[in-house]
């Protein structure tokens, strides 16, 4: 049988590290084709000298000649730059493309893997945010299949049916490191705090993003594009046990859940397998342990961030392109101490007021309201709408 070929974008970080653990323990079905990277180049030298991959890019040119070096007794192709990026998952052999890079980043690579009819595992949320609409054109005109690798969209993915309409999805959320906080401790909480969660390991980015509840947001944001539902057909219910990674109602008030152990793992082989299901060696759930499982509403006066979300969705337009825009400014920003928890939010709220509307935009659009967004938010926080 022949090994699917798979290109991860993103292979240093949270999810193309446990990629590649997947492509490992199945090395008779998966090899990886082409590894890319941001920054983090020695990591990405170790991958490609375990993994041996076809090709190599690093998005930040500087690193190139480093790369390159480091690799010049091995047969592996060396690119760098965001077009090479682009231009690399057109690849023929290339099967899947994971898309695991962080932010808005993602969105042209994917396009371009889109158009040259890869079947895409989308771990890239934001792609989804800034430009569901022109995404799912894009895959109906070229026939690519998306497959989400999101835990709780990977969750609703399983639970649908065939022929068989959905009432609602229900998508779960831990509640992050400050769902019992109060209002006033969340004034003075620090990136020391926010970077614990409870029950999953990830990046920085989308660490800062769960706490602040921009993530579920965000996946709310995802859930309409990939399952074409409407806002009021999505609902966040707080799961702090995260057992339940999301849930299906169907017409006749049926509920199907999908349950595991928090473990990115499951769903990335389960987007690299399907349809099928390949034996894995990962930990299994114990109900036994499962002694309780507790559901909440979401509080989106703590953490307003939910609230904009769906305020962004019901605008739509560019608008989920600003919140997006913004809030990475905003989590880079408190990541550096130059704004406070609470002042993420005021600074988003700030962004979708005074940024030019568009109500259908362009992906050019987009590129513009991105980079307006991020000169705009980068305003706000160095005037200080601090709290």
């Amino acid at each position: 049988m022949k090994k699917k070929q798979i290109a991860i974008l993103g292979s240093t970080g949270s999810i193309g590290t446990q990629a590649l653990q997947v492509i490992e323990e199945h090395s008779d079905l998966y090899e990886a084709y082409v590894l890319t990277a941001n920054n983090k180049v020695d990591l990405l030298i170790e991958q490609a000298r375990k993994f041996m991959p076809d090709a190599v890019v690093i998005a930040n040119e500087d690193k190139y000649l480093y790369l390159k070096e480091a690799l010049a007794d091995l047969p592996i192709k060396v690119y760098a730059g965001a077009d090479a990026l682009c231009q690399v998952v057109e690849e023929k052999t290339i099967d899947i493309v994971l898309t695991a890079m962080v932010g808005y980043a993602g969105l042209r690579p994917t396009m371009n893997a889109i158009r040259a009819g890869k079947i895409i595992a989308l771990a890239n949320k934001e792609t989804m945010v800034v430009a569901g609409e022109i995404i799912n054109e894009l895959a109906n005109q070229y026939h690519t299949p998306i497959l989400p690798v999101d835990s709780e969209h990977s969750a609703i993915f399983q639970c649908l049916e065939m022929n068989n309409p959905i009432e609602k999805v229900i998508l779960t959320a831990s509640g992050g490191p400050f769902r019992t906080f109060t209002a006033e401790q969340l004034q003075t909480v620090t990136k020391e705090q926010a970077l614990k969660h409870p029950n999953w390991s990830m990046g920085a980015k989308i660490t800062i993003d769960s706490a602040s509840m921009m993530n579920k947001g965000f996946e709310v944001i995802e859930a309409k594009w990939l399952f074409g539902v409407r806002p009021d057909q999505i609902e966040v219910v707080v799961h702090p046990q995260s057992v339940i990674h999301s849930m299906v109602e169907f017409e006749d008030g049926a509920v199907k859940a999908q349950l595991g152990v928090p473990d990115m793992r499951l769903p990335i082989q389960y987007a690299f397998s399907y349809p099928n299901r390949v034996r894995s060696s990962f930990d299994r759930l114990d109900f036994m342990k499962c002694n309780e499982l507790t559901f909440e509403a979401p509080d989106t006066k703590r953490f307003r961030n939910l609230a904009l979300a769906y305020e962004a969705l019901h605008q739509g337009g560019n608008m989920p392109c600003i919140v997006n825009a913004a809030n990475e400014v905003v989590v880079a920003s408190f990541l550096a101490d130059r704004v406070s928890f609470l002042g993420m939010s005021d600074v988003i709220e700030a962004a979708m007021q005074k940024v030019p509307f568009i109500q259908k935009p362009t992906y050019e659009d987009y590129v513009s309201t991105d980079a307006e967004t991020r000169r705009i938010a980068a305003e706000l926080v160095i005037n200080g709408l601090k709290k």
